[in-house]
């Protein structure tokens, strides 16, 4: 049974940073999509940041280029992600998720692709 169990949220103030993590166990994750996505109230499940199997690109989403980092430790089946400069409007909860599609840059955006999803973590910044 595939598990992937986020931590690492938590409230910050804006300018501060934040790591994430995503546990993932149950398979071997290093021929997949990695992602997260983040969900605000209110607002629809959107896209931050992929790693296209564990030695492929990554994408991010434009708002958080230059202040992300996704990364990836496959002896451990975890991935990271690294938050900098982090913004009010960076507030939501984060979810870990997987597209179990070996070496596919197809939908890696895409929450409607994704095959598993964590529970989520949640991030506040504060003014």
């Amino acid at each position: 049974q595939v598990q992937l169990i986020e931590s690492g949220g938590g409230l910050v103030q804006a300018g501060d940073s934040l790591r994430l993590s995503c546990a993932a166990s149950g398979r071997t994750f290093n021929r997949f999509t990695m992602a997260w996505f983040r969900q605000a109230p209110g607002n629809e499940r959107e896209f931050v940041a992929a790693s296209i199997w564990s030695t492929g690109p990554t994408y991010y989403t434009d708002s958080v280029k230059g202040r992300f980092t996704i990364s990836r430790d496959n002896a451990k089946n975890t991935v990271y992600l690294q938050m900098n400069s982090l913004k009010v409007e960076d507030t939501a909860v984060y979810f870990c998720a997987v597209r179990a599609v070996a070496y596919s840059e197809i939908d890696y955006n895409n929450a409607a692709g994704m095959d598993y999803w964590g529970k989520g973590t949640l991030v506040i910044v504060s003014s």
